[in-house]
């Protein structure tokens, strides 16, 4: 630089050896979710808390209905950076109403707790009822299920999920038959499929302190954990326990959608209910083949269970109905059998058994899961949202 009069003094620049840090606004992640966060622990309530490290959270799930006659959003903070909200509404409303008061509900607390960047995160395409107004940064559609296909499914949900598609910057899908399913409705479509906690469930590798309503069922056993559902095959797991009574079937998880006395039930096979995330590691390594038996129907067309690597990482040998995705991303690894009948699965469990016992199993099982991880699946679907800020 010329200077036409030289200054008299050059004082020089002064660094700040602790600069003070500059306060970074998060933006705020509003998801709006058909699945409670209070309820089984699966894919949202993983992939927010993995999310909130970097956004500030708000989870809002579907109406309560009760005869009280107030309207108001319950809120609470189950995690760091996540905020639950879930609207009280009076039952008997009509559905204009219930559609009202969400949307009435959730731009009140918007309007006082939201950041200035707000991103949109759809869990089912029936929030566009009561958010459709709202724009966000960013919009993101998480296809965990294709939800047309289960049980009580609202008869409008396509025409909506077609809306939602094109609302949308982004989709993710819990898995790959889903992905060839919905990347042809969307041009920025990727599978992510759910992951495993690894370390989490690998503590069921070595034996853990019996719970209390498991330690006196004898050996075998043959253990699920999950949503019991429409997508449940009860009548395999009736004829598993018919044909061999000296097998021990543990049923672990809540019952929804269907009778509970639909479900069969003879002396060898065991309900135990609901767990919490933190304790089923201990009813794993207590289990000696892990069974996921799926009816294969509309419901299960694009499923993509979380629990075939929870399985695994538990250091136990899965025996699987032949669910698409579970047959891609396990049918050759030794450590996954797929039955189709009652026939193939007992012979399938006793192999299992075996397998169980052989020393080379867990190393095969590492492999199989060598890389999976709700750290790298949440860092991409980070990666893809950044993109688009």
């Amino acid at each position: 630089m010329n200077l036409a009069t030289p200054p008299s003094r050059l004082s020089p620049a002064r660094l700040d050896a602790n600069p003070s840090p500059v306060a970074v606004a998060r933006p705020t992640l509003l998801c709006l979710s058909h699945l409670r966060w209070g309820f089984v622990y699966q894919r949202p309530q993983h992939v927010m808390s993995h999310l909130a490290k970097d956004y500030d959270v708000l989870f809002f799930e579907e109406p309560v209905f009760s005869e009280a006659p107030e309207r108001r959003l319950a809120v609470s903070q189950p995690a760091s950076a996540i905020t639950v909200l879930v609207p009280h509404l009076p039952a008997g409303l009509s559905h204009e109403q219930v559609v009202g008061a969400q949307r009435a509900l959730l731009d009140d607390y918007l309007a006082t707790h939201a950041g200035e960047e707000l991103l949109l995160w759809y869990w089912t395409p029936m929030s566009l009822s009561f958010t459709r107004h709202l724009q966000g940064n960013v919009t993101i559609f998480d296809c965990m299920d294709e939800l047309s296909a289960f049980k009580g499914a609202p008869p409008d949900l396509l025409l909506k999920e077609r809306e939602l598609m094109a609302k949308a910057d982004v989709v993710f899908t819990g898995g790959y038959s889903l992905w060839e399913a919905k990347r042809k409705h969307h041009a920025n479509a990727h599978a992510l499929p759910s992951s495993v906690d690894i370390a989490h469930f690998a503590a069921a590798r070595d034996p853990l302190p019996e719970p209390l309503d498991q330690r006196d069922i004898p050996h075998p056993r043959l253990g699920f954990f999950g949503v019991i559902d429409e997508r449940f095959d009860i009548a395999l797991v009736d004829e598993l326990a018919a044909k061999r009574p000296d097998w021990q079937l543990v049923i672990i998880g809540p019952v929804v959608k269907i009778d509970p006395a639909s479900l069969p039930r003879r002396a060898n096979i065991h309900y135990l209910g609901g767990k919490a995330y933190p304790e089923l590691p201990v009813y794993l390594s207590g289990w000696d083949v892990a069974l996921m038996p799926f009816a294969i129907n509309e419901s299960t067309r694009f499923i993509s269970p979380t629990k075939t690597p929870e399985y695994l990482a538990g250091g136990c040998p899965v025996v699987s109905t032949p669910v698409r995705d579970v047959i891609r991303g396990y049918g050759s690894s030794g450590v996954v059998t797929i039955a189709d009948s009652a026939y193939t699965f007992i012979t399938a469990i006793d192999e299992a058994l075996r397998t169980r016992e052989d020393v080379d199993f867990l190393r095969r099982v590492d492999d199989v899961l060598e890389g999976m991880s709700w750290d790298a699946t949440c860092a991409a679907m980070k990666g893809h949202i950044e993109c688009l800020r």
